[in-house]
C-alpha cells in the first residue's frame, strides 16, 4: 500500500483542469483521481449522463454551474464539461484500517460533516497529523475543496495523512463500526466531558460544522457524545481550535498508556 500523505481561492492552473467531454470520460475510465467535475447547468446528453454514471462510480462530486464559472477559468473549448485534477491521493477507508491494524497501531479517526472552510480544514490537518490521527474521512459533498490553498494552509501535512472520501458518513460509520471502532460526537449540549471519554482505545471523533453542528442522523449513530468544558458562557469553540483541544487529549491519553 502506497504511504499516506470561505476563502477566495485562486483559479486553477490549466494544467491541473481535464477540459471537455471526452476527455473527462477518458480520465474517470482511467481512475485518474479527480477533486471534482464542473457540469454548466443546461448540458444535457449520452456523454453528459456517461460523466455523470462514472463520477458517482468513483465518488466524485459533480457541481453544476453557471457557463461563467467555466469561462472563469480562462477556458473556451470546455463543452460544458471541466474536471479538476486532485491535489490529495484518496485512500479507501478500510484499506486504511487494515493497513493501521496489520501495523500494531490502536487507530485514531476523525470525521469531518460539514467543515466548509479551507482554512478551518488545512489548521484540522495540521493538527490530526502531529497528534497521531491515522485518517481524516470527509464527504464528497458539501466540504471545501482540497486545493493548493488548502494544503498550503495545512503546511503539508494534507499531503502526508491519509484523506478518506466517501459518499455516505453514515456507511463509513458502519465500516467503523465492523472493525470495531468506537465512534465519539463532540456535541456542546453534551452530559460527557471530553476528558471522561477513553481515546485509547480505537477511535474516531466527529466534528460538526460551527453552524450546523453534526448532522442529527449521524449523531444517533455515534457511541457517544461529548463536550470540551468551557468557564465562559460563550455559543462555541472555531472548529480547528476545538478540535485540536480533542484530538491532544487523545494524544495525552494514549501516551499515558
Amino acid at each position: 500500500m502506497k504511504s499516506f500523505r470561505s476563502q477566495p481561492q485562486n483559479r486553477p492552473k490549466k494544467s491541473s483542469l481535464v477540459i471537455g467531454r471526452a476527455k473527462v470520460i477518458a480520465a474517470l475510465k482511467e481512475g485518474k483521481q479527480l477533486e471534482r467535475v464542473y457540469l454548466m447547468q443546461t448540458v444535457h446528453g449520452p456523454e453528459i449522463e456517461e460523466v455523470k454514471k462514472l463520477a458517482a462510480l468513483h465518488q466524485v462530486p459533480i457541481n453544476k454551474v453557471p457557463v461563467e464559472k467555466l469561462n472563469g477559468f480562462n477556458i473556451t473549448d470546455h463543452e460544458g464539461c471541466v474536471a479538476i485534477i486532485a491535489k490529495i491521493q484518496y485512500q479507501d477507508l478500510q484499506n486504511v484500517l487494515s493497513f493501521v491494524v496489520e501495523r500494531g497501531e490502536t487507530p485514531l479517526l476523525l470525521i469531518l460533516d460539514g467543515v466548509t472552510d479551507i482554512r478551518n480544514i488545512g489548521a484540522i490537518a495540521r493538527t490530526a497529523y502531529c497528534c497521531g490521527v491515522h485518517a481524516i474521512i470527509i464527504p464528497d459533498k458539501g466540504v471545501g475543496a482540497l486545493n493548493e490553498d488548502a494544503i498550503l494552509t495545512s503546511a503539508g501535512a494534507l499531503e502526508k495523512i491519509a484523506i478518506c472520501r466517501v459518499n455516505s458518513l453514515m456507511k463509513a460509520v458502519d465500516t467503523l463500526h465492523l472493525n470495531g471502532i468506537k465512534v465519539f460526537a463532540s456535541e456542546m449540549t453534551a452530559d460527557k466531558n471530553v476528558y471522561d471519554c477513553n481515546f485509547s482505545e480505537p477511535a474516531a471523533i466527529i466534528m460538526g460544522s460551527e453552524e450546523k453542528g453534526i448532522f442529527p442522523a449521524l449523531m444517533k449513530i455515534a457511541d457517544t457524545s461529548f463536550r470540551i468544558p468551557m468557564s465562559g458562557n460563550f455559543e462555541s469553540l472555531n472548529v480547528s481550535v476545538a478540535t485540536g483541544m480533542i484530538l491532544y487529549e487523545a494524544m495525552r491519553q494514549r501516551m499515558a498508556h
